[in-house]
């Protein structure tokens, strides 16, 4: 192993400026974006969950079926490195940042017509989901007007 000081490292290294984090907001919505994406991509039926609305939390959160939307977004490499841990009902909702009624609507079969359903219409769901603006995207606006007048 070759000791160097962080100068000698900064003449032979590459070095990129640290960027600020995306927020919150946009990193949900890029990634229901992709996961909507990820759904279009397959063919054929998808299966959805049952009664998710009259399970107890903790049961919710390990809910899983295979050739579920969860289970496409889990395949997804880019997902699992930014920390899609499993392809549960919890880890999706933790990590898409979902609230209980969002999943409900998006994952739950009382829903739609039948329990094995056409994916574009789950990624239509997911896209639609994307576009709702956040409480924090709408404060962040309402901040910036009301600082811009001041200027």
């Amino acid at each position: 192993m070759d000791h160097r000081s962080i100068s000698e490292l900064g003449e032979s290294a590459r070095v990129f400026p640290e960027q600020a984090a995306a927020p919150r907001w946009q990193r949900r919505r890029e990634r229901l974006e992709r996961w909507a994406e990820l759904l279009d991509r397959q063919a054929g039926t998808i299966r959805l969950f049952s009664s998710i609305e009259y399970m107890r939390p903790e049961q919710q959160a390990l809910m899983r079926a295979d050739r579920s939307p969860l289970t496409i977004a889990y395949e997804d490499p880019v997902f699992r490195s930014q920390g899609l841990r499993t392809d549960r009902l919890g880890d999706a909702i933790a990590f898409f940042d979902l609230s209980q009624g969002e999943a409900h609507y998006l994952l739950c079969d009382c829903h739609y017509t039948r329990s094995a359903m056409d994916v574009g219409r789950i990624a239509k769901r997911v896209r639609s989901v994307a576009g709702r603006r956040t409480f924090s995207e709408v404060w962040t606006k309402a901040q910036r007007a009301v600082t811009s007048l001041w200027r």
